[in-house]
């Protein structure tokens, strides 16, 4: 059986290493903030959110969300965002998303001022990221490496597969991927769903991305023995055992694959509690950018 990659575990680590962070900024009077910004009642939303303000919380960031109507002008929104930026209070600032239809997520995301995107969205630390030069990580990439690095699985010198082109995850983790330096250094292959016999690319893959967002798209035969799984996708699926009526299931079939792969992360439990806490080292990341001068 394959090992089984515990984001749990290591995010626990991380915010072990975080706290010594919290606490020098602590002795200087300053408390990192997060503002999170959520539109509408989504299930789906309301339960990241509520993950992340708890995260933060319990971290000792200051941690505040902010809830508009799911009618909302975009207006509105974005003049809420341009508070917030000017607020010394909060250091970093994060829209959930999806939003609306009726609302742009990319206005959204590059109204957010550049030192308080902790999300990675706005067009310049996207296109810093790109130039090599970034000022902070999009959270999920940075997951998926941290998983990799920490579980003793360096992507330097493999060949990595990258199912996915979402702007979000499978492009900005190709890049970081194939920089040069730690947690780089690996030849990648962003493939998609519209790729030609997508399986021919994922079998040749010594680590294996796959975030879709499609519930078992990547089954048994499509991944090499010995290959290094990380599943990034988190979708629902009817159970009418489960209490909730639904359970949680990744884009790849992990029961299958973990007796091929080498080591796999689970879902839940796996990329998605490493996405927080990637979050929350933004979030300190900022705080000590922002207040450097202040000692």
């Amino acid at each position: 059986m394959g090992r089984i990659l515990s984001g749990e575990t290591i995010a626990a680590e991380v915010r072990a290493e975080l706290q010594a962070r919290v606490a020098a900024l602590a002795q200087r009077g300053i408390v990192p903030g997060l503002a999170i910004v959520r539109v509408g009642d989504d299930p789906a939303s309301v339960s990241y959110v509520r993950q992340k303000d708890r995260a933060a919380t319990g971290l000792g960031l200051r941690s505040q969300v902010f809830v508009l109507p799911s009618g909302v002008g975009e207006g509105e929104l974005l003049s809420l965002l341009g508070k917030l930026n000017r607020d010394p209070v909060f250091h970093g600032v994060l829209v959930q998303l999806p939003l609306p239809p009726h609302l742009s997520p990319a206005r959204a995301c590059a109204a957010v001022g550049p030192a308080k995107d902790v999300d990675c969205l706005h067009p310049e630390n996207l296109g810093r990221l790109v130039r090599g030069d970034p000022y902070l990580l999009p959270c999920t990439p940075r997951a998926v490496q941290e998983i990799l690095l920490r579980s003793g699985y360096p992507p330097a010198g493999k060949h990595v597969v990258v199912v996915g082109r979402s702007p979000l995850v499978g492009r900005p983790l190709a890049i970081l991927l194939s920089q040069t330096g730690p947690g780089g250094d690996a030849t990648v292959t962003l493939c998609h769903s519209a790729t030609p016999d997508l399986a021919a690319f994922t079998r040749q893959a010594e680590i294996l991305v796959v975030a879709v967002g499609r519930p078992g798209m990547v089954a048994a035969d499509m991944v090499r023995v010995g290959a290094v799984v990380i599943d990034v996708g988190v979708n629902r699926v009817e159970d009418p055992t489960s209490p909730r009526g639904y359970r949680l299931v990744g884009d790849t079939d992990f029961e299958a694959l973990r007796s091929k792969a080498a080591a796999i992360t689970p879902v839940p439990g796996g990329v998605g509690p490493m996405t927080v806490t990637m979050l929350l080292r933004n979030t300190v990341a900022a705080c000590e950018a922002q207040t450097q001068d202040a000692r």
